[in-house]
């Protein structure tokens, strides 16, 4: 996965990795050729005297250290801008694939995973691609290079090389065998730990409210002890490879010159050839450090990449029509045709065989138990989920086959769940009308009876408002949710249960001023109380997935038994 990762994020940036490669090249060619030069001017100019030939060769050692330095500093310029680039594009190609995502995926990987993947993991293998570009190309051209060249230096200290290199590349390995099984486990904590902090601070007001500081304290410590556990195990081996690594460096030194030191004084090796030979076997062993570098790194960019590619793979099961319906010949007629859906691989369908229409001009309830599949059905309109069986249609056509553009523009959807983007006040009714006139938004919180509220906050429409609105509350959210719904005067409006955090005469109120505003628009309300829905047109009565009762308020009271308790429960409770 982490190959098919980079072949696809880097295929725009080839000139750029062709630049880099070559820059490495050169500089490393000069790293190379440096040591060469001292052992002439050692051999040739400071035991002979020959001052002038120094001067000469020194002139040429400035000039290749010239030419390396700006070999490297440009390469590295390149090949971070390149891995930055890199790490955008994975960024934007991983939240465009989230944001076509239906409900279903969201719900299989989780926003604290996503978020994790999306942060973490990419800058997992951004890191790999810069080290990539700064180490791993001169790793290989330095380790081929400095054998060549610590060969041409001297042959009898040649068994030396194939000594250090082999039990540098042991340690390493053995070292990197029980470190890679850490790093897999190191990302599921880490998910683990943005779980239960994200849990904690979304529900700071339940957990103060319950008084479960204590216990959300030490769920959050096993959490993070968890993670400091495997961080702890997979840092102690990786602490374990540079001192290892300038173990045998060192000891090499200690080699070299111990048996360098036999070949000078038989005269089959000089001076400045065995200073020559120490840096060549230096360069080679840092190749390896260079390359152990990036294998450290190498495991868990392949985890991040497996996560990462697995959201990249996933479909979404709702996909837009490739050539999608953008007229329609009515104006918000809503049809379930034998509609029901089923979650893949429950054992019983969440709905099945729900049929009825919704016309522009009527009010159409849904009531139920908690669980007969109110949500689900309405949320087939805006296709957060799609029908597995049978058909939904707006205005005659599936909404399989209408552009998403098209359908989700005629449609003002107040979630169960209401959500409030931080911004203000303003910045969240322009997510309904992104054109909205100050007029516009007045009139939308008059409607859903929040001016009031609103025009006693200091600042107005500019009042501040958190993420998730959790500074106002669930009330205000709501009520602000069905204004940014009114804003856009769609012709079909979706309230999924929004009117349960408002007072009995609150709803009142809104219910008869949404009247007049959504006459000639149809209305599907879902609802938990009567009196909300008491007025309405018809009336669906769903139980565990299935219609049970259509009609209105008095007709379902004679014909259906499931509307009759609901009824008659609501009453008890109001009498006692």
């Amino acid at each position: 996965m982490l190959i098919t990762i980079l072949r696809r994020f880097l295929a725009p940036y080839k000139r750029e990795i062709a630049i880099v490669v070559a820059l490495q090249l050169v500089a490393t060619m000069a790293a190379l050729t440096l040591p060469s030069l001292n052992a002439d001017i050692i051999d040739k100019g400071v035991l002979t005297g020959d001052t002038g030939y120094i001067m000469r060769i020194g002139a040429w050692m400035l000039g290749v250290s010239l030419v390396q330095a700006i070999a490297t500093i440009t390469a590295v310029y390149f090949g971070a801008r390149t891995a930055m680039a890199f790490g955008r594009d994975v960024r934007s190609g991983f939240f465009h694939r989230v944001i076509a995502f239906s409900s279903r995926e969201m719900a299989r990987f989780g926003a604290p995973s996503l978020l994790t993947r999306n942060t973490n993991d990419v800058q997992q293998i951004q890191m790999l691609v810069l080290t990539t570009f700064t180490m791993l190309v001169t790793a290989p051209i330095m380790m081929i290079g400095g054998v060549f060249m610590a060969l041409r230096e001297d042959v009898g200290l040649s068994w030396l090389i194939l000594a250090l290199v082999p039990v540098l590349s042991l340690i390493v390995w053995f070292i990197l065998s029980h470190m890679v099984p850490g790093f897999r486990v190191l990302q599921t904590r880490l998910d683990t730990v943005n779980k239960v902090l994200r849990e904690q601070i979304t529900g700071i007001r339940v957990v103060r409210a319950f008084v479960r500081e204590p216990f959300e304290t030490d769920r959050f410590g096993d959490a993070n002890k968890d993670l400091t556990d495997v961080s702890i195990s997979v840092g102690r081996w990786m602490a374990a490879i540079f001192p290892s690594v300038m173990l045998v460096m060192n000891l090499s030194s200690v080699a070299v010159l111990w048996f360098g030191a036999f070949r000078i004084d038989s005269g089959a090796m000089q001076i400045g050839s065995l200073t020559a030979f120490l840096t060549y076997i230096i360069q080679i062993l840092m190749s390896v450090m260079m390359a152990t570098f990036m294998l450290i790194m190498l495991p868990r960019a392949s985890v991040a990449a497996d996560r990462i590619g697995e959201v990249l793979d996933t479909e979404p099961s709702v996909v837009p029509p490739l050539n999608g319906v953008v007229e329609l010949p009515r104006h918000g007629v809503v049809e379930f045709d034998r509609a029901g859906f089923q979650y893949p691989g429950a054992k019983h369908a969440v709905l099945t065989d729900v049929s009825f229409s919704a016309l522009p001009g009527r009010t159409t309830a849904i009531i139920g138990s908690t669980g007969a599949g109110k949500s689900t059905l309405v949320n087939l309109i805006p296709r957060l989920f799609d029908a597995t069986t049978g058909r939904v249609l707006v205005d005659g056509v599936d909404v399989r086959d209408i552009d998403p553009d098209v359908l989700w523009g005629k449609i003002g959807l107040v979630p169960q769940t209401v959500y409030l983007f931080s911004g203000t006040i303003a910045s969240n009714l322009r997510y309904g009308k992104p054109d909205a006139t100050e007029h516009e938004m007045w009139e939308a919180l008059e409607i859903a009876q929040a001016r009031g509220f609103v025009e006693a906050m200091p600042d107005g429409l500019d009042a501040p408002i958190a993420q998730g609105g959790t500074n106002v509350s669930g009330g205000q959210r709501q009520r602000i949710a069905i204004a940014r719904a009114l804003i856009r005067r769609p012709e079909l409006y979706v309230f999924d249960d929004s009117f349960s955090a408002l007072d009995v005469a609150t709803d009142a109120r809104l219910r008869l001023a949404l009247k007049e505003v959504t006459s000639n628009a149809t209305v599907i309300i879902v609802a938990q109380r009567v009196a909300t829905i008491i007025d309405a047109d018809q009336i669906v009565v769903l139980e565990n997935g299935e219609i049970v009762g259509l009609g209105t308020h008095s007709e379902l009271l004679d014909t259906c038994v499931t509307y009759r308790e609901i009824v008659d429960s609501q009453l008890a409770a109001e009498v006692s």
